[in-house]
Parts: C-alpha cells; sequence; structure tokens
C-alpha cells in the first residue's frame, strides 16, 4: 500500500479501522507492540459501546414508529403481570386474553384525552365518522334530527361484551341504554322465552 494513491491508503486504514472498532477483523494482523495492544482495546471497546448504542437507537426508532402498538404490549405485559400475582385460574386468564384483543385489536389509544384536545365541531366530525354504521343501522336515528343524534353520539361510550357475558338482569334498575353495533345479544325472560337483538338493535 505504500505505493498507492492517498484514497485507496485511506479506505484501506478506514475498513482496518471499522474492523477493529466492530470487533470483527481482530486476529487477521495482531498487534506486535503492547501499545499497538493497548490501542487495538480501546478501539473493540469503544466499537462495541458505539455499535450497541446504534442498536439501541435504531430499536427505539423503530418502536417509535408503531407507539400505540408498544403502549398496547406495555399494558398487557401489566396485566399478565397482574395475572400471575393474582394467580388467576386459566379459563379466566384466557377470556382477559380474548377481551384485551377483541377491545383494542393490538393498538391501543387514549381516545378521550385526544378528542379532548380537539375543539368541539373537529370532535363531533370524527365521532359522526366513527359511529357512521351505527347510525345508519339504527332505526332510533333514521329520520331523527341531525343534533340531535350527534349529541346522543357524544354521549355513547364503547363497551365490549364476551359470549356469556350477563350484561343486565331481569327486575335491576337500568342505568344505562345499550346500542347493539356489531354482535348478537340474547334476552332470557323467566319464562325461558329467548329474544334475540342484532346490529341496529338498543335495549335498557
Amino acid at each position: 500500500l505504500q505505493n498507492d494513491s492517498w484514497g485507496k491508503q485511506y479506505s484501506h486504514a478506514l475498513f482496518k479501522a471499522m474492523s477493529h472498532m466492530l470487533c470483527i477483523g481482530y486476529g487477521q494482523q495482531a498487534p506486535e507492540g503492547m501499545t499497538d495492544v493497548w490501542l487495538t482495546m480501546l478501539s473493540m471497546i469503544v466499537g462495541a459501546t458505539c455499535y450497541a448504542m446504534f442498536i439501541g437507537h435504531a430499536t427505539a426508532l423503530i418502536q417509535s414508529l408503531d407507539s400505540s402498538r408498544r403502549q398496547y404490549q406495555e399494558k398487557y405485559k401489566q396485566v399478565e403481570q397482574y395475572m400471575s400475582f393474582h394467580k388467576l385460574p386459566g379459563d379466566t386468564r384466557q377470556r382477559i386474553h380474548e377481551y384485551y384483543e377483541h377491545r383494542y385489536q393490538g393498538k391501543m389509544f387514549d381516545e378521550e384525552n385526544i378528542l379532548g384536545e380537539l375543539s368541539e365541531p373537529l370532535k363531533e366530525e370524527i365521532i359522526n365518522f366513527n359511529c357512521r354504521n351505527l347510525v345508519a343501522n339504527m332505526p332510533l336515528f333514521a329520520n331523527a334530527d341531525p343534533n340531535f343524534v350527534t349529541a346522543m353520539l357524544t354521549k355513547l361510550r364503547f363497551e365490549v361484551f364476551q359470549p356469556g357475558d350477563f350484561i343486565i338482569r331481569e327486575g335491576t334498575v337500568g342505568k344505562k341504554m345499550y346500542f347493539i353495533q356489531h354482535g348478537v345479544v340474547s334476552i332470557l325472560t323467566k319464562g325461558n322465552k329467548e329474544t334475540k337483538l342484532s346490529d341496529g338493535s338498543y335495549f335498557g
């Protein structure tokens, strides 16, 4: 390399330095003196540290690209620790897992805080858009005044129930009204007469 151009010499030196710093080139040309030994070890330590920092920053960047999924995963880890701490039975843990999967679908948003930061017209526009299928399937809203529909939608709270859940029992005082967006609800009376309600129905 002594007679090569400056560019080739610099490129070769850079390659050797990077190989040492990334700990992938040591051994091809062993250091000859103590100065070389200490410089080699120093370059390997600095290189390994920089490499670890690069991997850490790259991982954090990738996770930040999907912060809602990361937030869901962190939340569910707490749920798993809670279930383990209280030694919940397996079937209960499975129902909790299915609830979180169905309720959040792998992503978690602070929707209340997000909507709370928006202006009232923009908030109403988003709520109307998110509930468009519910309004389209609900006979109650078919001929209703748009302002009334918007006022109703802003008061709604999204809830998820699993198969086998008792939403309300006969004889109890009803404090809520439920609008079915997706699914089927069975109404059982003391006479064992069953009535089914589906999308667009309401009760309570």
